[in-house]
């Protein structure tokens, strides 16, 4: 038995799946998925197939001809979830599989009509990332193998799905249900294959992009997410050919986890980059750049997943620096550089969750899941790209892309590529303290930037009692108000806290990123007046990133800790299940 992904049961001996037939149908009141999936086998072949599945109900399965084929759950863990093993009979390319999900998937987040914007249909949609596409569909689920599929997908009308593939189609029967159907044409690894379905409008927003929304908010996004086509044209410019066709944006409801999920053809997104001054697109760049490095060139297991997100915020600052300026990519880095101080911390000096390169057997992704891939990993690149100069690194990048693209790589390949293009640069940036080493090595670059200086010097000052003027803070972008923020003690009293409310009305912020900056101190300093704002908050708004510290900074203060306590109780079945599983962990601890 050869197992090259610890998080999938799959077997390098067996064959790989290569296309994915899908049929699906919803049913909202059950809340599941019933499914017939038809797997394509590279090869034919005889023997066992081991596929990945979690909770599951299998009905049937069978091979090309309609023959049942004999299968048992072989063997449960917690994290792998099931193996689904099947024994082919000789000559088998074609796997059919007849299933329904459980009603609590953990890839589904099924939401009430007063759950979403318009408060009269349900939602549906689907985070199959990191290793949770075996909940909606038995697979292959590692991104070592990639697939192409076709789907098509059943919902009641008026109810509209969309997935990460192209638009095929659609038929009505006289049931009052609609049929949807879809092509992927590239292949992608799984946890990509994404599904939404609800009351969805759409605007275009350029020649191959276009928003879904409710109804009652596609204007605001389409007004929000203007520039996305510019984006894609910079992108071109600095990555290469943009080869997925079409970068269509679904604009999520408030449960959504994630600031965004970079599923080919359709990104999802968060509602709370609805800020009214575009101030929130480095999410979109941050999706968009994963078109390159991510999706066309994907890390082969979770223990490579740096791969995919320091390329990516290396990539999505480059856009934004194409795009806006250096000056507005500098200070997005460096309120990021505080954010993953604060992982770092939290995993202690000397984690191995803080290497890049990390050794997951047996652990759940979701519950190490943190910035270190991400703003490490971009610092590396970073590193890099000093030490050779941007021109060279350039095409060092193109030709990475270009070997690379539509295959999973490990962080070894990724490595033997590096030494082969820039002989002797892995030693010379100390690479190994980054890949293999915990915690930051002491040589990461320095910003600089005298419009960071200035906020931070602001900052800097206040426990000498040195306060920010309105003339100050006239002309500050949102980043550099969150930095601002970052910058300041994390228990303040409550007169500072008066004065810093008062002053700047920070309650009232409709920018989120300020917002739950601001309401992050609140909380850790007991701050009466912002408790009705931060539950207000908690029970509206379904993404990690404000969940998570906010419900820390609570639990962090005895005299907040049963309100903390009694929000989560009212709230949790609002969440997406990753999400509440981790906010449970927090007000549990």
């Amino acid at each position: 038995m050869s197992r090259f992904d610890p998080h999938s049961w799959c077997d390098a001996d067996q064959p790989a799946q290569r296309h994915l037939d899908l049929e699906l149908s919803v049913d909202f009141v059950a809340r599941t998925l019933r499914g017939k999936v038809r797997l394509h086998l590279a090869q034919r072949a005889a023997g066992p197939l081991d596929l990945d599945a979690r909770s599951l109900a299998i009905e049937s399965v069978r091979n090309g001809s309609g023959a049942a084929i004999p299968w048992a759950i072989a063997e449960s863990e917690p994290v792998r979830g099931d193996r689904l093993r099947v024994d082919l009979p000789a000559g088998t390319d074609l796997v059919e599989i007849v299933y329904t999900t459980a009603p609590g998937a953990v890839a589904l987040g099924w939401l009430e009509p007063q759950q979403t914007a318009g408060g009269r249909h349900p939602f549906l949609f689907s985070q199959c990332q990191p290793i949770h596409a075996r909940t909606i569909v038995p697979c292959q689920d590692t991104p070592r193998h990639r697939v192409t599929y076709d789907a098509a997908v059943t919902v009641p009308a008026p109810l509209r799905a969309v997935m990460s593939a192209g638009a095929a189609g659609e038929t009505h029967d006289r049931h009052g249900r609609t049929t949807w159907r879809f092509r992927m044409p590239q292949a992608i690894p799984t946890y990509l294959l994404a599904l939404a379905v609800g009351n969805l409008d759409r605007r275009d927003l350029g020649p191959r992009s276009c928003v879904y929304a409710e109804p009652e908010t596609v204007e605001r996004a389409a007004w929000e997410f203007a520039e996305v086509e510019s984006m894609i044209a910079s992108a071109e410019t600095l990555f290469g050919p943009y080869e997925w066709d079409r970068f269509d944006l679904l604009l999520m409801p408030p449960a959504f986890p994630y600031g965004g999920m970079e599923n080919p053809r359709l990104t999802f997104l968060t509602p709370t980059l609805l800020a009214g001054d575009r101030s929130q697109v480095n999410v979109v760049a941050h999706e968009l750049a994963h078109s390159w490095t991510g999706n066309l060139v994907t890390n082969a297991t979770m223990n490579d997943f740096w791969l995919n997100e320091g390329f990516t915020v290396y990539a999505e600052r480059r856009i934004l620096e194409e795009v806006y300026g250096k000056e507005y990519a500098d200070l997005q880095g460096v309120v990021r550089r505080n954010a993953l101080q604060v992982n770092l911390d939290h995993f202690g000096k000397g984690s191995p969750y803080t290497k890049l390169r990390t050794d997951l057997a047996g652990v759940d992704p979701d519950e190490v899941y943190s910035l270190v891939p991400y703003e490490k990993g971009a610092q590396f690149v970073l590193l890099v790209e000093n030490a050779v100069g941007r021109a060279r690194f350039d095409r060092f990048l193109r030709a990475y892309i270009d070997t690379f693209r539509f295959r999973s790589i490990t962080t070894d390949e990724f490595l033997a590529f590096l030494e082969q293009e820039l002989p002797g640069v892995y030693a010379r940036v100390e690479g190994p303290r980054w890949v293999d080493g915990p915690d930051m090595p002491d040589n990461e670059l320095p910003v600089v930037s005298a419009r960071v200086d200035r906020v931070r010097s602001l900052a800097a000052g206040w426990a000498c009692g040195a306060r920010p003027t309105r003339d100050d803070v006239d002309a500050w972008s949102p980043t550099e108000w969150q930095l601002y923020l970052q910058d300041l003690p994390r228990q303040l009293g409550d007169g500072d806290c008066h004065w810093l409310d008062e002053t700047f009305r920070l309650t009232k912020q409709g920018n989120y990123e300020v917002l739950v900056e601001w309401l992050t101190i609140a909380a850790g300093s007991n701050f009466a007046p912002a408790l009705p704002r931060i539950r207000e908050v908690l029970s509206s708004v379904g993404r990690m990133k404000y969940l998570k510290p906010l419900y820390t900074a609570l639990m962090k203060n005895e005299a907040t800790q049963a309100f903390a306590r009694e929000v989560f109780a009212e709230a949790a079945d609002s969440y997406h299940p990753l999400s509440k599983g981790a906010v449970a962990g927090i007000v549990k601890a």
